[in-house]
């Protein structure tokens, strides 16, 4: 009899708790959901969450802001997502500069990314670009490798801790060189530096290097990620050139405060993998040198977990240290 008890019990709350999902879902959003940004207007981070905001917002009538936070390398942004109330109203465009290069360069942060944060869907995916000059007499990883062994070359980053910087120091500790680092606010200065001859070379991404290799200004050696980008289809991988150690991407995942209601995250999940398979969206990624990146709730948190140990390793094998 007691069993019996239990057994009614326990589907009652089962029952309670899958109405309590049903309704959430149902419900939400009653108010416009904000996304924010840990970086200025205008970079390809805010054009990703800009471009799956509107997507998203047709799709669902739902209204998307986005918000930028920039400031203190993301920490800015990425701090006020942490403590934003877990409703599902607060998201943030995660990146790998914050979500992973972070926690490993500071001692210090305000926030824990495995645990203030739940990763609700991954959505892009960018190599770096190995770049020189249009008339540098190095046409090939080869032709620069070779030239590192007997003089001393300077690398163009777009800040330190950034994700060209982190590859342009490990590619150098993989070939023996030591690269004399020009950090520079932004990657823009810091191509047209490049382009003019200023400094020798950079790993920038692709909507900053793609208009100067168009306009003849810039020359591609290589590219970070396991296959070639079809924008760039005579360009070789890092591991095609030699440098298997190198398969890398920026990325950027949707994330939201730890606590979120899990059908909430499952909804908004939904949406994202959505409107990723819409043709539109995908060829504006396309043209920004972005490749969608799919997958399920728990394939984010995955994702996640696995980048943070990843570039931690990237970062220590690097050699910058850790500061304040």
């Amino acid at each position: 009899m007691k069993f019996a008890n239990f057994a009614q019990a326990l589907a009652a709350t089962i029952l309670l708790m899958a109405n309590a999902c049903a309704h959430a879902q149902a419900d939400f959003p009653q108010r416009p959901i904000r996304i924010i940004v840990a970086a200025p207007p205008g970079g390809g981070t805010d054009h990703m969450a800009r471009i799956l905001g509107n997507a998203i917002s047709a799709d669902t009538k739902w209204t998307i802001i986005v918000e930028n936070k920039p400031g203190a390398s993301g920490i800015i942004g990425t701090d006020a997502v942490a403590r934003a109330k877990p409703d599902g109203y607060t998201l943030g465009m995660g990146l790998t500069a914050t979500m992973a290069i972070n926690p490993e360069l500071f001692r210090t942060l305000s926030y824990s990314v495995l645990k203030d944060f739940s990763a609700v869907a991954t959505v892009a995916e960018q190599p770096v670009v190995l770049v020189v000059r249009a008339d540098s007499p190095y046409h090939t990883v080869a032709d620069l490798k070779a030239a590192l062994k007997h003089k001393s070359m300077t690398l163009a980053t777009a800040g330190v801790g950034t994700v060209g910087h982190l590859v342009g120091k490990v590619f150098g500790r993989q070939v023996g060189a030591t690269f004399v680092e020009v950090p520079y606010k932004g990657s823009g200065p810091a191509l047209q530096d490049v382009a003019g001859g200023v400094v020798d070379v950079m790993f920038g991404t692709p909507p900053g290097v793609l208009p100067l290799i168009r306009s003849g200004h810039l020359r591609a050696l290589a590219v970070s990620s396991s296959k070639r980008l079809s924008l760039l289809p005579d360009v070789p991988t890092l591991a095609e050139a030699g440098c298997p150690d190198l398969d890398v991407s920026e990325w950027k995942v949707l994330v939201a405060p730890a606590g979120t209601p899990p059908a909430v995250v499952d909804l908004l999940n939904k949406e994202v993998r959505k409107v990723l398979t819409q043709p539109a969206l995908q060829k504006q990624m396309l043209v920004a040198g972005d490749l969608p990146l799919s997958g399920s709730v728990q394939y984010a948190q995955n994702f996640l977990k696995s980048q943070f140990s990843r570039w931690a390793d990237i970062v220590r094998e690097s050699g910058l240290s850790k500061s304040n």
